[in-house]
């Protein structure tokens, strides 16, 4: 049997000249491109997944401090996987196994069943549909809970835009956010402050220029559809552009510029913009947390458009 490669089973999605990977562990986003040129900032086949890349972040998103939260008079404890923070960072589903349930030559529904553990004694069955069409890569969630009691709950995704083949630095982004919040220096939310014209307003766009970004921000601004907007635009002349858009099941939103990433050559070469429920924290602060009731599912849908 040949070897598998460390992000396991391959399922290539295309559409015209749109081209995505979606893999079995984490059952994560490994690479979107339209006419070859990357949209987002993946990785390649025979590498691992590193810095979270287009993996979906669940029961929880970001960190948990000190792995710990109280729910209906119980403490929960899992494992503290960042011993640097000592924290709980992006759930518990990342490295799993998961199985394509169901696919077509320009879609694939990627399913993984969470099952109850120590810490988290719930089991959740999760769908993932990723697809192409022509108004670019959606990619929908369900999230159904499978035990008798409610479940504590929040989900985030990890892409990183790609910034076009240079470093987010020559970039201008447009976020529609209202409000940031204050973190500690374990990157946990001490409080929030409206954005207004201060330093973490990108509302009208602004040049990222060397700022090290890994601001959590919520307050979003939806366009008539429901939508939220944030758009990469590329250097000045390109005319290079992608746009992420979360719906109204997404109130948060992380991004992060790279500079902490353990391959220093991959540092600022992509802007990660991560939709999520909820920021850091919030299964043991409750700011965000979802409570899902038995057998009625969370939906949840982002999208990406390049050009």
């Amino acid at each position: 049997m040949d070897p598998l490669v460390p992000s396991g089973r391959q399922v290539v999605l295309v559409h015209g000249d749109q081209r995505a990977v979606v893999v079995e562990v984490g059952g994560g986003l490994r690479s979107y491109e339209v006419a070859g040129v990357p949209v987002i900032d993946g990785y390649s086949e025979p590498e691992m997944c590193s810095g979270g890349r287009g993996q979906p972040l669940l029961p929880w998103p970001n960190r948990l401090a000190d792995g710990r939260y109280d729910w209906e008079g119980q403490t929960h404890q899992v494992a503290i996987s960042e011993p640097a923070t000592g924290t709980a960072i992006h759930g518990l589903a990342r490295w799993s196994a998961w199985q394509a349930a169901d696919a077509g030559t320009s879609w694939a529904t990627m399913a993984h069943r969470l099952a109850a553990e120590p810490g988290y004694p719930w089991t959740l069955d999760v769908t993932i549909t990723y697809r192409l069409d022509d108004d670019g890569l959606s990619v929908a969630t369900a999230v159904t809970n499978r035990s008798s009691g409610d479940a504590p709950f929040g989900i985030g995704f990890h892409p990183y835009l790609h910034a076009f083949g240079g470093l987010v630095d020559d970039c201008r982004l447009t976020l529609p956010a209202t409000q940031a919040y204050d973190v500690d220096g374990r990157g946990l939310p001490t409080g929030r402050h409206p954005v207004d014209s201060g330093p973490d307003d990108y509302r009208s766009g602004r040049a990222v220029g060397d700022r090290h970004l890994d601001l959590p921000l919520t307050g979003l601004t939806r366009d008539g559809d429901g939508r939220a907007r944030v758009v990469l635009q590329g250097p000045a002349g390109t005319g290079r552009r992608v746009t992420l858009w979360v719906d109204e099941a997404f109130t948060h939103l992380q991004v992060y510029s790279g500079d902490t990433l353990g391959d220093a050559a991959r540092r600022r070469r992509g802007l990660a913009v991560e939709p999520m429920t909820g920021p850091a924290n919030l299964l043991a602060s409750g700011d965000g947390r979802r409570i899902l009731e038995p057998g009625r599912p969370l939906l949840a849908t982002w999208g990406v458009q390049a050009g």
